[in-house]
């Protein structure tokens, strides 16, 4: 998805987040392109990874409602992904990182650090490191080698909120953000460290409290 594309799925996840998109609300595309100020074709797009995410329920052939959702079933299903995750981490480091796998987790963290080393964020940056989060988490399922792990974590997915993909940013606070996303990072800097030296375990214990990264903003979720 383009930059403006990743920025209003962002905004309207936030939204859902806060309440500002209340559980039932029907959203509209025009409406929402003109509140957001933007054109449809991103809204469009937005509204359709929402879908997926489960955020929004379709009702007639344009129109979603927001799907109402509960503080436990977000906690679950991050803790659930957690989990998931660590056995990947676990696994891709016992059965010993492949030189191409090395070379694109060694991308994801030298974009990552070109990001943060300046001392802040902006929301182009945010934008670029979901591209650069799902990659990192990808190629980590990928080196697991477990299918099932992949097929687990897809549908675990579902849930609102619970998938990496599903970023939200608070675009009033970007210093609490970069906060955030910079620890996110240097996590994935020790992961990747674990994997690489083999240890399964420590692997899986960062990767796991990886995943608790997202329930700092589960208060923010309407129950």
């Amino acid at each position: 998805m383009s930059g403006p594309g990743q920025r209003v799925l962002s905004l309207l996840r936030k939204m859902i987040m806060d309440g500002e998109l209340a559980a039932g609300q029907r959203v509209l595309e025009i409406p929402t392109s003109e509140l957001l100020g933007v054109s449809r074709m991103p809204v469009r797009m937005a509204f359709r990874v929402l879908e997926q995410e489960g955020l929004l329920v379709r009702q007639g052939v344009r129109g979603f409602n927001v799907r109402p959702m509960t503080l436990e079933n977000l906690v679950g299903a991050v803790e659930v992904r957690g989990v998931l995750e660590g056995l990947a981490a676990r696994q891709a480091a016992e059965r010993g990182i492949t030189p191409d796998t090395k070379a694109k987790l060694k991308k994801c963290l030298e974009q990552g650090d070109r990001l943060f080393e300046k001392g802040y964020v902006t929301e182009e940056d945010l934008a670029e490191y979901h591209d650069i989060n799902r990659r990192f988490h990808q190629t980590i399922i990928e080196a697991s080698g477990n299918e099932v792990v992949a097929m687990a974590l897809a549908r675990n997915a579902q849930i609102p909120f619970a998938s990496v993909d599903a970023l939200a940013v608070d675009r009033e606070n970007l210093g609490q953000e970069y906060r955030r996303f910079n620890f996110a990072h240097m996590q994935h800097h020790d992961a990747v460290e674990a994997m690489l030296l083999g240890q399964g375990g420590r692997a899986e214990a960062i990767m796991r409290e990886h995943a608790n990264v997202t329930l700092r903003y589960a208060r923010l979720m309407s129950v």
